[in-house]
């Protein structure tokens, strides 16, 4: 009984992720970002990614001088 609970868990764990990318807001450029939140992901269209990919920024950490951004590659889920 617990590895199925433990199973679906896990399932679910992975579709939140791959839903994450999809819920995104979209822009063309990485200076559109206006105010990025903490934990925010935004989606940037800039063609600085490998085919089938797209730019995620997300807002990491506060520090002093604002919210540390990370960039990274991720699967496109839609066509552009």
């Amino acid at each position: 009984m617990r590895r199925i609970g433990f199973g679906a868990m896990v399932a679910v764990i992975v579709l939140v992720a791959m839903a994450a990318p999809a819920s995104a807001q979209t822009v063309s450029r990485e200076q559109d970002i206006a105010d990025l939140r903490v934990g925010q992901r935004v989606l940037v269209d800039d063609g600085s990614c490998p085919s089938g990919q797209i730019k995620q920024v997300t807002g990491a950490q506060l520090k002093e001088t604002g919210v540390v951004r990370t960039r990274t590659c991720v699967p496109r889920l839609a066509r552009k």
